[in-house]
């Protein structure tokens, strides 16, 4: 059980290593676009929409990063489903950017593009990144933990172990079923009764 807890905790961080980094590349692109439109196309109004197009480019780089390389392993065979799901989880972490820019700029009234760029940018990206996440480990791209690259052998050395059954021994490379048989002690007949001495 505690191998089996080591080899989960390294594939959550790992994986976890790599959604932060692709996490971390499309908020500077979230930024850059958003930063830009509020200060030349939307720079008096239409902050909202600013947000909008910014996390539109942001959304469509994390998902070419995240399905080639976080979630390369786990990528669904129906890639229209998958894709549903992507989006799906994506529109639900904008509304929740695109709210946190809503109650700033109607409700508390905070009206400069930096008081929105805060509340959008650094805390909207930051709520809508946690539910991403597990939207995407829990949903989009599922997998039994068993079947997890990396963590299959321990879930099988430790259902060895309860079940009392011996795994399953594969032959070394360059080594045929034919000659691993040879090996094994022929059985002993010699005691076995003749049908015709009777």
């Amino acid at each position: 059980m505690i191998n089996r807890f080591k080899a989960a905790w390294h594939l959550f961080v790992a994986e976890l290593m790599k959604f932060g980094t692709v996490g971390g590349l499309a908020f500077v692109v979230n930024a850059g676009v958003v930063w830009i439109l509020m200060h030349t196309v939307f720079q008096e109004e239409g902050h909202v929409k600013a947000k909008a197009i910014a996390t539109v480019v942001a959304t469509l780089f994390s998902w070419v990063a995240n399905r080639y390389w976080t979630f390369r392993d786990k990528r669904q065979s129906d890639t229209k489903r998958e894709l549903i799901q992507f989006l799906i989880a994506n529109a639900i972490g904008m509304l929740i950017e695109l709210a946190c820019v809503g109650v700033s700029y109607y409700v508390l009234h905070l009206t400069s593009p930096t008081a929105s760029f805060v509340s959008g940018t650094i805390v909207g990206t930051a709520l809508g990144t946690i539910f991403r996440y597990f939207a995407y480990r829990f949903w989009v791209y599922a997998v039994e933990l068993d079947d997890e690259p990396g963590f299959a052998p321990s879930a099988a050395s430790e259902l060895a172990a309860i079940t009392g059954r011996l795994p399953v021994v594969k032959p070394k490379a360059g080594e045929t079923m034919g000659a691993r048989k040879a090996q094994e002690p022929e059985p002993d007949t010699s005691r076995a009764e003749d049908p015709s001495a009777s």
